[in-house]
């Protein structure tokens, strides 16, 4: 009796450290959460003044993420993080600078996915500022934590880390990108493409480009919903909804016949106004979306090309 009650003591013992080892691991397995929220919030603040191309609130903007690319061990892509570009918009001249990083590939090193967000927006207008805080510090803040990702979970293919800047104002960025390629365009795989991704009244993701492609319609029909978001295919002109394949820098690489996914939410009342403010996301809703936009990134990045 004393034998039977110390062996089952021992096991649930044993159980009981399994168990906070696993909630442990699982912890860990994504990324900070807190640094998620607080990178959107700073991102969002007034002190970037609306990150409006060629603004002193872009540059700042500019010098963030690429001090937490630095502070994360990301490398960049060329000779620094840095791709500068010029273009005309309404007849004023601007000057752009996409951040890009590179993550090198355990398996599949000369094959890249895109992973991608712009943190451009609209500025201060009439003396208010556009913060911007769903469109597009909630896809920056994601792209910093897929950083932070790969730094305990390398992949298996190589990953470039593009913030795109002038999506705003056409996607003047993610256009330059895949017409002045750093690597080969035949050696990207995939563009995943994040873009307003932190709010929502239906706890609704749509995952753009999945009738383009098989393997990327298979990936996200046969997604489990684990928790209170769900991940939707669609608007991608093969139903009613709105046709989002052109709305934001996924464009850019479905033109150059690159398999795209873009993860994106419904027009909400504070789209493109000075409400889009950090106080108004779903922080929940956000921290299940990046879960749910690396998962998906783990799935595609054990197919073979």
């Amino acid at each position: 009796m004393h034998h039977r009650l110390a062996v089952i003591l021992l096991f649930l013992t044993c159980v009981g450290v399994a168990q906070t080892t696993s909630k442990l691991q699982d912890s860990q397995k994504f990324f900070n959460e807190d640094d998620l929220i607080k990178n959107i919030k700073t991102l969002s603040s007034d002190a970037f003044e609306g990150r409006r191309t060629g603004s002193a609130g872009s540059k700042k903007a500019k010098v963030y993420i690429i001090n937490q690319l630095k502070a994360l061990d990301i490398l960049p892509l060329g000779k620094n993080y840095e791709q500068s570009f010029l273009f005309a918009h309404h007849e004023k001249q601007y000057k752009g600078m996409n951040i890009l990083g590179l993550v090198k590939g355990t398996d599949y090193s000369e094959k890249y996915i895109v992973i991608s967000a712009h943190y451009d927006h609209e500025g201060i207008k009439n003396g208010q500022i556009y913060n911007g805080a769903d469109d597009d510090a909630s896809g920056i803040g994601a792209l910093i934590s897929f950083a932070q990702y790969f730094k305990n979970n390398p992949p298996k293919h190589s990953v470039i880390i593009a913030a795109f800047d002038a999506e705003e104002l056409g996607l003047e960025g993610s256009k330059y990108f895949v017409n002045n390629a750093i690597v080969p365009l035949n050696s990207i795989m995939v563009n995943l493409n994040m873009d307003m991704i932190s709010r929502s009244e239906t706890n609704t993701l749509f995952a753009v480009g999945t009738r383009y492609n098989e393997n990327l319609k298979a990936i996200v029909s046969n997604f489990k919903k684990t928790g209170k978001v769900s991940v939707l295919p669609g608007h991608d002109g093969a139903d009613k909804l709105e046709d989002w394949t052109y709305s934001s820098d996924h464009a850019s690489f479905h033109k150059k016949e690159i398999p795209f996914l873009y993860f994106g939410v419904d027009d909400h009342k504070d789209y493109h106004t000075p409400n889009d403010d950090f106080e108004n996301i779903h922080p929940e809703f956000y921290k299940e979306a990046v879960k749910i936009i690396i998962s998906t990134f783990n799935k595609i990045d054990a197919l073979t090309f």
